[in-house]
C-alpha cells in the first residue's frame, strides 16, 4: 500500500461527481473505513510502513475503503486537501497507542476537510452542508474508534464481569445474529426509562470499522481489549469462532508479537 506519490489520490478526487450530500458522505465513509483499518486491523503493516528513516509520509484513506502511506501530492496546490505530513517521524519517539491516537486526530481533521472541500466544490448550500455534517456526525470519529472511547460510551457486555462477557459473546453462541450485550452505564438506572432507541442503536460499534450493530450480523469480542468486532471485519465466521477459546483481535495480536 506504500506508494510513490499522491497522483492516484488526486485522480480519485476528479472522479467523484457528486450532486448530493449523500454522494460526498459515501466518499467520506469509505475513506474513513480505510483509515480505521490502517489504525486497527492493519496496524502492524501500517506501523512498518511509517519508517522514520523515510521522507515525510502521509496516511490517506481511499474511496475504495483501503489506505495508503505515501508521499504528499506533488501538485501545488494539491487536488485534495493534504493530510498531516511526516507522521512517520514521531513513530519511535512516542508510546505506540499515543502515536496512533495522534494520527487518528489528524485523520479526522483531514476527512472533514476533504468532505467539505467537495461540498464547496459542488456548490452545496447551507441546508446541504448541514445534511452532510449530520450524517458525518452520526459516525464515531476515527479517534474514538482507535482509542476505544466509542466503546466506552456504550455499555460493557452484561454489566462488568469478564466471565459474563464471555458467556454473552456472539462468537460463543449458536445464534450468530444475537445482539452483543451492552455494558452498564453509570446513569442507566436513573435514565433507563428515558433512553431512546436511536441512542441504543449507536451503542453497538465495531472496533474495526466503527459502524453500528445491525440485526442478523455476527459479532465477536476480543478477550484482551474487550472491543466488539463484526466477524467479517476480522475474518472470523461463526463456525470458526466455535473453536476459539480466547479470541485476540488483530491489534492485540500484533502488540503481543512485538513485545
Amino acid at each position: 500500500m506504500d506508494g510513490g506519490g499522491g497522483g492516484a489520490l488526486g485522480a480519485a478526487a476528479v472522479h467523484l461527481h457528486a450532486s448530493y450530500p449523500e454522494d460526498v458522505f459515501r466518499d467520506f465513509r469509505a475513506r474513513r473505513a480505510g483509515i480505521v483499518k490502517a489504525l486497527t486491523t492493519d496496524v502492524e503493516k501500517f506501523y512498518q510502513q511509517c519508517d522514520p528513516e523515510k521522507e515525510n509520509l502521509c496516511l490517506y484513506g481511499l474511496p475504495n475503503e483501503t489506505w495508503e502511506v505515501t508521499l504528499p501530492a506533488e501538485e501545488v496546490p494539491p487536488e485534495l486537501p493534504e493530510p498531516a505530513l511526516g507522521i512517520n517521524f514521531a513513530r519511535d519517539g512516542m508510546v505506540e497507542k499515543d502515536w496512533l491516537s495522534l494520527v487518528a486526530v489528524h485523520s479526522d481533521a483531514w476527512l472533514l476537510s476533504v468532505a467539505f472541500y467537495f461540498g464547496s466544490r459542488f456548490g452545496f448550500d447551507k441546508d446541504a452542508r448541514r445534511r452532510l455534517f449530520t450524517m458525518i456526525n452520526n459516525l464515531p470519529t476515527v479517534f474514538e474508534v482507535v482509542t476505544g472511547i466509542a466503546k466506552k460510551q456504550s455499555k460493557a457486555p452484561n454489566g462488568s464481569s469478564k466471565s459474563n462477557k464471555s458467556s454473552s459473546k456472539p462468537s460463543k453462541q449458536n445464534n450468530s445474529s444475537s445482539k452483543p450485550a451492552k455494558p452498564s452505564h453509570p446513569k442507566d438506572e436513573e435514565d433507563s426509562g428515558r433512553e431512546d432507541a436511536g441512542v441504543e442503536d449507536q451503542a453497538y460499534l465495531c472496533g474495526s470499522c466503527g459502524e453500528s450493530y445491525a440485526n442478523g450480523e455476527f459479532w465477536i469480542c476480543c478477550d484482551v481489549c474487550e472491543k466488539w468486532f463484526h466477524g467479517k471485519c476480522v475474518r472470523i465466521t461463526p463456525a470458526k469462532a466455535e473453536h476459539i477459546k480466547q479470541y485476540k483481535c488483530p491489534s492485540c495480536s500484533s502488540k503481543r508479537s512485538r513485545e
